[in-house]
């Protein structure tokens, strides 16, 4: 057998480096690969940074104007002051320079150094640039500039927002933060398109990261943001804030917020709270205040509405055809509901009266027949139709919706309170919608407050006008609706919104809130009033909320109705609306400082009535309500307030107790009697010794539960109590 040839050492050998050869080049290869198309994109970026840098240019905010093209919220250049510290090699200069800045920027000495000296952890030298302030005016760019020290400092171009109306539609449109980007309101609600494009520009760089002079370099332009046109006018604003601060101001109030609108379109001409904020300065450091203040309210917070859903329940027995004009009742005072005796504000009662004089009276009997008559389902069929329970739709941030409860768990007890307005809870844009709806012709609407929103260039990007939701009621209804709700102003419980020269229609709100633990308060209140005019064919609605007044008012209608009437008469000026009617008008007197007999004097000498406490005739008048000079249709009432004034809800189930016998008992005893009743004795601390020598209240008088009786006693006696 032949034996194969043996294959040589060298052989192997060049097979084995063939092998590892080719072996080195795959790897080599694969190295390439790796690093020319998996990496590329990344190192081509790396060492674009090395040699290139870049400047964003900050496109400019859009303007915010309102319907007249007045500007609410602009933007103007400001600039951002930085420091280039590996510029600065001599200790000196570094304190000359922190120095400079310090004084004209008002920034702390020690940050500014700290800022210059502090070395970058990647390579132990100081930062290329630090920023040292933003939104510095441009006159305090022109004094450092002075200095001349352009190698040491930089100055790049910003944008600050300004709002030239201050506190003037506040929460509307919001404001924005240091960056420019909206935070709140319109602001941040049309960030997007206000904010624009922010351009660029590129340019070559030298290893330490200076610009390379005749480098290639490139920009592109920013593109500004666009405008953004509301329905609402400055001076209508202004004539709702400053009723709100007076109505918040006179009630002590913890609250006060409203709306102005036209019923017709649903367009809002203002809205605002009280208290406001100026965006312009914002309390960015208080949290918990910055939203608060930031809250429109009238879309925020909910509320029983009291009686001012009369005008819901009204519509909806006209249009079902529960009641008519020949329609009566027969008011006792209450009315017995599933062997609930559920009051009427009225406790002695109206008596008979016709449909107008129930509404004119706001009967809270009569509205709970309507409802029970109706039947839950029929009657929650019109509580959906007028957009209860259903946001409006208005487009204003962190709007809510009330709760109506759903109609398996409604009884009849329920449903005769609903039809006066408690037990159901809403917005008071809701409610404002509601009764547009119920007396611009029965057409529930979509309420809006921008107009346009238009690009730099012209296009039109966003256009609102007038958008029916649904229809509601039929229109010969809502003509009834308004006729009765005249009434209410001519000669119920409206008087207070009554404008010399024009027909106004209006309904009057209160209702009781919840206390912290939950229970009904008997002290906690919140009073409206909604109005419109010319009440034949309204143009202009306004409705003011006052939540929580703290200083007692005679009736629940006067806390907001004269704000509502001083609001409706300067707007009916303000678009010389003309008059459609002859009644002659009368200046309000100051009575302020009088006692009650003599300012009811005074007033029925002006021709005009006064409303107050029969106890209280002696004690001196603190305010009152309309204001001294306020022109009014003659015979409207005035309300007087003084430090003894108690609440007296003109459509509240108020509980009425007897003062009872306390003269001549010492502190303790008195104070036992008063508490029993369930009354609150007032007294002079440093004078509470002996026994009782005056009572606000003669003894058995009727005051509401709740009310504070002031006490005055002998003096320092040694009798021990």
């Amino acid at each position: 057998m032949a034996r194969r040839p043996r294959i040589s050492r060298l052989r192997r050998k060049l097979l084995v480096a063939s092998a590892f050869a080719v072996l080195l080049l795959l790897a080599i290869f694969a190295n390439l690969y790796y690093v020319s198309i998996v990496k590329g994109p990344e190192y081509a970026r790396m060492a674009q940074r090395q040699w290139q840098s870049s400047l964003s240019l900050k496109a400019e905010r859009g303007k915010i104007l309102d319907r007249n093209g007045n500007v609410l919220a602009e933007s103007y250049t400001t600039y951002m002051v930085c420091v280039n510290p590996q510029s600065i090699t001599e200790e000196a200069d570094r304190e000359r320079i922190a120095n400079i800045l310090s004084t004209l920027l008002n920034v702390n000495y020690e940050t500014i150094m700290n800022k210059m000296t502090k070395l970058n952890p990647r390579d132990g030298k100081p930062y290329q640039q630090v920023k040292i302030k933003d939104q510095v005016e441009s006159n305090i760019i022109a004094q450092l500039v002075t200095f001349q020290e352009n190698r040491a400092i930089s100055y790049y171009a910003d944008v600050k927002r300004n709002y030239p109306e201050g506190n003037l539609f506040g929460q509307l449109l919001g404001f924005t933060n240091v960056d420019g980007d909206g935070q709140t309101g319109v602001e941040l609600s049309f960030n997007t398109v206000l904010s624009g494009v922010d351009g660029k520009q590129i340019f070559e760089t030298d290893r330490d990261g200076k610009e390379i002079p005749g480098g290639e370099s490139s920009y592109i332009a920013p593109i500004s943001g666009a405008t953004v046109q509301l329905s609402v006018d400055t001076g209508i604003e202004g004539f709702l804030q400053n009723a709100l601060e007076e109505a918040a101001r006179t009630n002590l109030a913890k609250y006060a917020y409203g709306v102005v609108m036209n019923p017709k379109t649903g367009e809002i001409y203002a809205i605002s709270s009280y208290p406001t904020i100026n965006p312009n300065n914002p309390p960015r450091t208080d949290a918990e205040t910055l939203l608060d203040l930031s809250r429109q309210r009238m879309v925020t917070e909910t509320y029983e509405p009291g009686s001012v859903f009369k005008v819901v329940t009204l519509a909806a027995a006209l249009d079902s055809g529960t009641v008519n004009d020949a329609t009566s009742f027969n008011c006792k005072g209450s009315l017995s509901v599933l062997g609930q005796k559920i009051k009427c504000w009225r406790t002695k009662g109206h008596g008979h009266e016709t449909l107008a004089q129930a509404v004119q009276n706001s009967c809270n009997p009569a509205f709970m027949s309507m409802a029970l008559k109706m039947g839950t389902d029929k009657f929650y069929e019109y509580i959906y139709a007028f957009g209860m329970n259903d946001k409006t739709g208005v487009g204003i941030g962190g709007e809510t919706t009330g709760k109506v409860t759903h109609r398996k768990y409604i009884r009849d007890t329920d449903l005769a309170r609903i039809g006066f307005g408690q037990s159901i809870s809403c917005t008071g844009m809701q409610m404002a919608m509601a009764v547009c709806a119920a007396i611009n012709g029965g057409e529930l609407l979509k309420p809006y407050y921008v107009m346009d929103v238009t690009a730099p260039d012209g296009t039109v990007m966003e256009h609102n006008e007038r958008t029916v939701v649904r229809r509601v009621i039929d229109e010969s209804v809502s003509a009834q609706i308004r006729r009765y709700l005249t009434g209410v102003v001519d000669s119920g419980s409206g008087k207070n919104a009554a404008i010399p020269g024009y027909s106004v229609g209006g309904k009057t709100g209160t209702s009781q809130k919840y206390d912290e633990k939950g229970n009904v308060s008997s002290t906690l209140l919140v009073a409206s009033f909604v109005g419109f005019a010319p009440a034949d064919d309204p143009e202009y609605l306004c409705m003011i909320i006052v939540d929580e007044p703290q200083v007692p008012v005679v009736y629940g209608s006067t806390v907001a109705a004269p704000y509502v009437q001083q609001v409706l008469r300067n707007v009916l000026t303000y678009f010389s609306v003309p008059m459609d009617r002859k009644e002659s008008a009368v200046s309000v007197p100051d009575v302020r400082g009088l006692t009650v007999e003599q300012a009811v004097a005074a007033l029925k000498t002006a021709g005009l009535d006064a409303v107050y406490m029969e106890t209280e005739r002696a004690a001196a008048v603190q305010r009152q309500s309309p204001a001294p000079g306020n022109m009014v249709v003659r015979g409207s009432p005035v309300i007087l307030y003084t430090a003894w004034t108690t609440f007296q809800g003109e459509e509240e189930e108020i509980e009425m107790v007897t003062v009872p016998k306390i003269m001549g008992k010492n502190r303790i005893n008195a104070l036992d009697a008063l508490t029993k009743a369930g009354l609150i004795m007032d007294y002079d601390r440093s004078r509470s010794m002996g026994t009782v020598t005056m009572v606000q209240y003669p003894e058995g008088t009727k005051i509401p539960r709740g009310s504070t009786v002031h006490v005055e006693f002998s003096g320092p006696t040694t009798t021990t109590e």
